[in-house]
Order: structure tokens, then C-alpha cells, then sequence
């Protein structure tokens, strides 16, 4: 069984044979997942009329627990984006009523982003999408399969860190 990585690899080792092609075997099939990832998982978020980048915040703050709370400093470490980037979400998110600002009771000047209930109702309808999606792209895979690929990949993200 070949797939398309498999001709862009031999092409490059008839072009240039005289290097190490390897680690295409594998970047470039995680490329090509992260592409069709991506594409579901936008079909998935446009059912619930969502970007991902607020399927990421709302997410965050979903996975805090109750109360559905977190610092924008706390944010910004679950989200990997810069302040500017988050304050400019959270104002966006705002205005949908997605989620508000509440003052931070332990810092006077703070503010703490909260989830609404309209936030939660969404976030909690999208990750159920999402997961169907997600559980179809892995067709019958049997779980130990799954449970091996998920180690390999920990094992490559923690390495690529």
C-alpha cells in the first residue's frame, strides 16, 4: 500500500539520492493529516457558526471546571497566542455574549474571563461535533492501534518541544 508521500518521496530520491529522505516519511504525513484535520474540523466548528480560534478559548475554558474561569494570563498559556491576540478574542467573544469579564477578587486591577451559559451550551454542542468527526477519520481502527499511535505521537511532540 503507497499513498502520495510515499511519490513525493521516491521523486526526491531519484532527484537527490544523496540525501537522508527519512523523517519525510513521516512530517509529511503528519502535514497532510494536520491539512485534512483542519479542514473537518472547520465544517465541524461552521455547524455551530464558530471559528476555531473560539472553539480554543471557549474550550479552555470549559476544561477549567466550574466556574468556567480562567485569568487571561491562564488563557493565554492554554491557547499559545499573544495578549494582544487574546484580548482581541475575549472583546469578540464578549460581544456575542459568549463569555464576560469579571473582576478578579484577588487582584483589584485584574479581570478574570468567565464562560456564559450561552458559551457553555455552544462549546459543549461543538465538542460533540468535533468528536463524531474525529472518531469517523479514525474509522475501525482497533484501540490498541489507537493507543500506540497516540504514544508514538506524545513521544514525537514531547521530542519536538
Amino acid at each position: 500500500m503507497t499513498d502520495e508521500v510515499d511519490d513525493v518521496v521516491s521523486a526526491w530520491a531519484r532527484e537527490r539520492g544523496d540525501l537522508a529522505l527519512g523523517p519525510m516519511h513521516i512530517w509529511s504525513r503528519i502535514d497532510r493529516l494536520s491539512g485534512i484535520l483542519a479542514g473537518h474540523r472547520k465544517r465541524a466548528f461552521t455547524d455551530h457558526a464558530i471559528e476555531g480560534w473560539e472553539f480554543d478559548v471557549l474550550a479552555a475554558l470549559r476544561r477549567a471546571g466550574r466556574p468556567y474561569r480562567l485569568s487571561p494570563g491562564q488563557l493565554l498559556r492554554e491557547t499559545h497566542v499573544t495578549s494582544g491576540t487574546m484580548t482581541n478574542r475575549v472583546d469578540r467573544l464578549a460581544a456575542r455574549g459568549l463569555v464576560r469579564r469579571d473582576p478578579d477578587p484577588d487582584d483589584g486591577r485584574g479581570a478574570l474571563v468567565t464562560l456564559t451559559p450561552a458559551g457553555l451550551a455552544l462549546v459543549d454542542a461543538a465538542l460533540g461535533t468535533l468528536l463524531a468527526v474525529e472518531e469517523s477519520l479514525l474509522g475501525d481502527w482497533p484501540a490498541d492501534d489507537r493507543a500506540r499511535l497516540a504514544d508514538y505521537l506524545r513521544r514525537l511532540l514531547l521530542g519536538s518541544a
